[in-house]
């Protein structure tokens, strides 16, 4: 791994709730620092390296601080709204009988972090019932929100047919939501994570508290959210790493057998491993041994690591020819088994077909 983004791992470390130390111990030389900020942007995590960096003072090029500072800045006033938007739409839904959860964003940053208004983030996704998304698509539109994807709300069941999200968009102030009536594509994973999970309520201002999923669905699901993307941006296991910051051997392998059982399969073993790789999260756990000798996850891991160190000029992996091919391979092994694989594919036609 290039100096530059070693520090930009450490930098989301010296974040994590708990973490003994604030800011990395030193830099290395001849740092290439902007090639450092091109990958803080590119992997979402402006805020984590702001703020663990500012200390360092002089040791940083003042344009590289100023503009560190800057995004910081900006990625909390952004949270600040979301959070707002989030109480308002949780009263909202909760007045209309809807239930209603909070998935990614300002829960997992307040459970993660020190300060959780640093997490980068640009919408508020939300869980409702499957049978209740037309309601919750008229709330949604009653609070001023209008439907981005697809088109049209007559288009929306068909959109959800094969897609596990619509965006939606409210001009004043700006923000995005996107709607899920479920938290996957592929109902072969995860299909003990949903509404009607275990919860957990979290502060995520003082004031401000909104339900998420309870600690062991919430791992299974961000395991396997970042399997869809093969976790090529930094700040999704940065995420999950500084959730699991601080637990113990036992209570991460209690953790993995429960994800299992949840249905996570082998995205659960892929996190691990690649938090293990760039935080050391496995360190003292036979889990490090036990999930490295299956070939699948330990070819996942792998893949994940290739995936999100490999470009020192980092680019969208839309943005290039055939970008998305890997994270393609690694969807189909996410589950042993022909029926699995041909599943996904089929899945991944559809999709593709429109």
């Amino acid at each position: 791994m290039i100096a530059e983004l070693r520090l930009v791992v450490d930098c989301c470390r010296c974040n994590f709730e708990g973490s003994q130390s604030r800011h990395p111990d030193g830099l290395p030389a001849g740092l290439d620092w902007e090639l450092f900020q091109r990958l803080v942007r590119f992997h979402r995590v402006q805020g984590l390296a702001w703020t663990a960096l500012e200390p360092i003072g002089d040791g940083i090029p003042a344009t590289i601080r100023e503009s560190l500072a800057a995004d910081a800045r900006q990625q909390v006033a952004a949270n600040l709204r979301m959070a707002m938007e989030s109480r308002r739409l949780r009263d909202a839904f909760t007045a209309a009988g809807v239930p209603l959860l909070f998935v990614k964003g300002l829960t997992v940053g307040a459970l993660a972090y020190s300060n959780g208004l640093l997490k980068a983030g640009w919408d508020i996704d939300i869980l409702v019932p499957a049978e209740r998304i037309a309601e919750a698509a008229g709330l949604l539109a009653a609070q001023e929100y209008r439907l981005l994807l697809p088109a049209t709300q007559a288009q929306l069941a068909r959109w959800h047919a094969t897609r596990k999200d619509s965006l939606w968009r409210r001009d004043e102030p700006e923000v995005h939501v996107e709607l899920h009536p479920r938290l996957v594509d592929n109902a072969a994973l995860l299909p003990g994570v949903g509404i009607g999970s275990p919860t957990q309520q979290v502060e995520v201002l003082p004031g401000v508290v909104l339900p998420t999923l309870a600690r062991d669905e919430l791992f299974a699901y961000l395991c396997v959210h970042g399997a869809s993307s093969a976790w090529f941006r930094l700040k999704w296991i940065a995420d999950l790493a500084g959730l699991l910051h601080g637990m113990d051997a036992d209570a991460l392998e209690a953790l993995y057998c429960r994800s299992q059982r949840l249905g996570a399969a082998r995205a659960a073993g892929q996190a691990l491993l690649l938090a293990d790789a760039l935080f050391g999260t496995l360190e003292g756990s036979s889990l490090r041994e036990t999930l490295a000798t299956d070939r699948g996850t330990a070819w996942l891991a792998a893949a994940a690591l290739a995936e999100l160190t490999r470009n020192t000029a980092p680019t969208e992996p839309t943005s290039r020819a055939l970008g998305t091919w890997r994270i393609h391979l690694t969807q189909l092994r996410l589950k042993p088994g022909f029926r699995f694989k041909a599943g996904e594919f089929a899945r991944q036609l559809r999709q593709a077909i429109g």
